[in-house]
């Protein structure tokens, strides 16, 4: 439920696969050399099964890892890139490493996975949960890029944990989101809360194919025309004050946005990102995203999340109320709502009750189901609405933790003119 790419990535131990430290192919326990002679010719080895065809790729893998790295990250010669993903996705993290140097910049490819990701949270000694990831802060001084891969194939692998020791590495965490936008690191994630995988089509009311094509359709569309889009949709946010939200489950929120900050995630971290900084130098995949922070203090009313999940568990009608800026009451339902308010209440830190950001989709490539029972970011004329941690989003709020609210069908005006209507962008 957090966009914390980098503190969440890099905070589980790294594997490191570097060509230069790759063991040499063990030889043969029998070479021709030493093997002894024989007068009778050799029998003829069993013909070896016919090796199953390899799976089709969803998409030109050659082609997407030359624009994540000429294109959306823009990576030049000199540059050293952090590539992160897991194996299952090893040939597209080849061919980014592959595209890095061909622009003379120098690739680090690492990879996780679930299980090595599961135990290094349940394996590893409590004591040591306060530590914040000394590798991670000194990659932040070196990195000049990170694209990561967002496709995590297990929705409750933390099932079971304790909340306190995940509020204690959330806390950890935030030295090292805070390092990365200090220093300027570019961050590239392809997947966005959408990465193809059983559980997710399943959330979507979709078949996996029908999401892997999805999926794909909305990373492959032209981002220059979604720059122009996201132009034109940032003006309008820019130019107006006070935002009021409702939707049919009884969200009723309205805040000031006067004056703040107003970022696009348009694909492309282009020359005037770079000069802007920070959370500007973030292209999430597939990309299409209007996002602003609220003027402090000054968010009232309700938020409502119909369905979300915890550990893979449902969380019915997950209900915010909000005074001042800030969650006031909590209430839900389900049987993942008591496992997600431990975890919430075991976060000792008031900047997680703060009204964060809101978020308009812009893809026109991305759709969802009526039936889907989650939202998501980018489809056009998506709303989402959060707690917590802004600083991506272009905030004071640094924390790494927060809620995500999606909000599919709503209803957004702008200075009393339409910006949403019923899931519809009107801008």
């Amino acid at each position: 439920m957090n966009r914390f790419p980098l503190a969440a990535g890099l905070s589980i131990a790294l594997c490191v696969a570097l060509a230069a430290c790759q063991r040499p192919a063990e030889p043969s326990s029998t070479s021709a050399s030493n093997a002894p002679a024989t007068a009778a010719a050799p029998e003829a080895a069993p013909a070896a099964a016919p090796a199953p065809p390899a799976a089709k790729a969803p998409t030109d893998l050659e082609q997407l890892a030359q624009r994540l790295v000429t294109q959306s990250a823009g990576v030049r010669e000199g540059e050293t890139v952090l590539i992160m993903g897991r194996p299952s996705d090893a040939e597209l993290l080849e061919n980014i490493a592959v595209n890095v140097r061909k622009v003379g910049a120098f690739p680090l490819v690492t990879y996780s996975s679930d299980r090595m990701s599961k135990r290094m949270f349940f394996d590893v000694p409590a004591q040591y949960d306060a530590q914040s990831d000394a590798m991670a802060l000194k990659l932040a001084d070196i990195v000049d890029v990170v694209i990561s891969l967002g496709n995590q194939s297990s929705e409750n692998l933390f099932d079971g944990a304790d909340p306190k020791r995940m509020a204690a590495r959330a806390k950890a965490d935030e030295p090292v989101g805070q390092a990365f936008l200090k220093h300027n690191v570019r961050t590239v994630e392809v997947g966005n809360n959408m990465y193809p995988t059983p559980w997710r089509a399943e959330r979507y009311g979709m078949t996996p194919d029908e999401l892997s094509s999805a999926f794909w359709n909305g990373v492959n569309l032209d981002y220059s025309q979604l720059q122009t889009r996201g132009e034109e949709v940032r003006k309008a946010i820019a130019a107006g004050n006070e935002i009021h939200i409702t939707h049919p489950n009884g969200t009723d929120l309205k805040m000031r946005l006067q004056g703040r900050k107003v970022l696009v995630s348009d694909g492309i971290i282009s020359d005037d990102d770079r000069k802007a900084g920070g959370p500007a130098l973030a292209a999430y995949l597939p990309a299409g995203e209007v996002y602003t922070t609220p003027v402090p203090g000054t968010a009232e009313g309700k938020l409502v999340h119909t369905r979300s999940f915890y550990q893979g568990k449902p969380i019915d009608n997950l209900t915010l109320t909000v005074s001042g800026g800030k969650v006031t009451s909590m209430a839900g339902s389900g049987p993942g709502y008591d496992a997600f308010k431990a975890e919430y209440d075991a976060v000792d830190d008031a900047r997680k009750d703060l009204v964060g950001f809101i978020d308009f989709g812009i893809n026109p490539n991305v759709t969802l189901p009526a039936k889907s029972q989650v939202g998501n970011w980018m489809p056009a004329g998506a709303v989402t609405v959060g707690t917590g941690g802004n600083a991506w989003a272009g905030g004071e709020n640094s924390m790494p933790y927060g809620i995500v609210v999606f909000l599919p069908g709503a209803s957004v005006t702008l200075d009393g003119k339409p910006v949403v209507e019923a899931g519809q962008l009107k801008l």
